[in-house]
């Protein structure tokens, strides 16, 4: 696991007050022990720069929050007697939900990054319409985290990914066209149904697993990459210097909306010619598996997997019309990522969802395209990669969100911890 503070939000500001110059301490402490492992706090001491007893009392408010807990002694070769090591606690964590057009992604974490929970539920968003679509959201959001706990995890916190515009501050979807959601508060409605005290976050699906993809996924790490996630609907997570892009309003990424084909099929967003329409798991299963496209029937949608697992066994038996399709998708995703180069010269393109699983037929084709229409003379160094997150990277990156809430504002978390077993201290 990469820890790199760069990739959240930015550096607090600095301390005015004492509470201030605690909380940053307190969060200065968590994160040497996220990147260092368990240590005593003699050592915090050593590493931080801090008073011993400021150190030791730090650490006594992180093992109230539960935040922290204690494990058997350290020995650090020198004299004296051992510390006993200070460890992220396994006792709190997160749970992120995505929600697509035919699918809800969960995954819960603890502090300590340990995937607690994690599956994926057919959902049919198609045929729902958005109350609907919000209670099942609910139902879905208050079973995760009844299973977190029934796991020994108290959860803090739940952050949706929703593959939209998506305004983080209100925690209002403003646009979603592949579900047909416009301006839905879905922090303020599951407020209503989940447990009070829960901090609720709503984020775009595509930012989220570049965050995963940059912590925990095959190109961790890389300071400049894109993750582009390949559904119904296509959208990008871009980091740049180790920083995810949001922009201005904080509705970039929305890169399946780039317009590639003047006058080209519609799009979902009201537009024409737009990327996914050409390389979206629609537009592939409609030219690869016509006799089972997407359509407005009363019938539920299939499983993502159960759709590339229909044109990868079309693959495998030599299928034409199936060949022609990914090789045209595979074309059509170096013409974007060409794009998506010029503008941001990334190390890497992650490929996700169905991208990932169709990576061995697309790649090849993509990677020609990219090198003949990218302009860059560095654009050789720039290569498609495929993640090995899966369709939930984007729910893990919605747990990520909450746990980076934990380290940087420690006293977010009201836990306090339960009263010590006889003997133990």
């Amino acid at each position: 696991m990469v820890n790199k503070e760069r990739a959240g939000a930015g550096s607090a500001e600095e301390p005015t007050d004492q509470l201030a110059l605690r909380r940053t301490n307190l969060a200065r402490t968590l994160r040497h022990i996220r990147a260092n492992g368990p240590r005593s706090r003699a050592a915090i001491a050593a590493a931080t720069g801090l008073h011993k007893a400021t150190v030791s009392s730090l650490v006594d408010e992180l093992l109230a929050r539960r935040l922290v807990r204690e494990i058997g002694a350290e020995h650090s070769g020198g004299a004296g007697r051992p510390g006993r090591g200070i460890a992220l606690s396994p006792d709190v964590g997160a749970v992120g939900i995505e929600i697509n057009v035919d699918y809800l992604a969960v995954h819960g974490s603890d502090l300590t990054g340990r995937t607690v929970i994690e599956k994926r539920i057919s959902f049919d968003a198609m045929h729902r319409d958005v109350e609907r679509c919000l209670d099942d959201l609910t139902e879905a959001a208050r079973r995760s985290l009844a299973e977190l706990v029934r796991r020994g995890v108290t959860p803090v916190g739940l952050t949706v990914a929703v593959p939209g515009l998506v305004d983080v501050a209100r925690g209002v979807v403003v646009l979603a066209p592949n579900l047909g959601w416009r301006d839905v508060p879905v922090a303020a409605r599951l407020a209503h149904g989940l447990a009070p005290g829960l901090w609720i976050g709503v984020d775009n699906d595509a930012n989220l697993a570049a965050l995963a993809e940059y912590t925990w996924g095959v190109a961790a790490g890389t300071d400049d990459l894109v993750y582009l996630t390949g559904e119904v609907g296509v959208g990008g997570g871009v980091i740049v210097n180790g920083r995810l892009l949001r922009g201005a309003d904080g509705f970039s990424g929305e890169v399946g909306h780039l317009p590639v084909e003047p006058g080209g099929d519609p799009c979902g967003c009201g537009r024409v010619g737009c990327w996914e329409t050409k390389v979206g798991l629609a537009e592939l299963v409609r030219r690869a598996t016509p006799d089972a496209a997407y359509g407005p029937g009363d019938g539920p949608i299939p499983d993502p997997q159960e759709r590339i697992a229909e044109i990868s066994r079309r693959l495998a038996a030599d299928d034409r019309a199936a060949a022609d399709a990914v090789a045209e998708v595979g074309r059509w995703l170096g013409h974007g990522g060409a794009i998506l180069v010029n503008l941001f010269n990334p190390r890497v393109i992650v490929l996700g969802g169905y991208f990932a699983e169709l990576a061995d037929h697309l790649i090849p084709s993509a990677q020609a395209n990219l090198a003949r229409l990218a302009v860059a003379s560095t654009a050789a160094r720039c290569h498609f990669v495929a993640s090995h997150l899966g369709f939930t990277a984007a729910a893990r990156g919605a747990a990520g969100v909450v746990v980076q809430r934990m380290i940087e504002d420690p006293t977010a978390v009201t836990l306090t911890a339960p009263p010590p077993l006889a003997g133990v201290r």
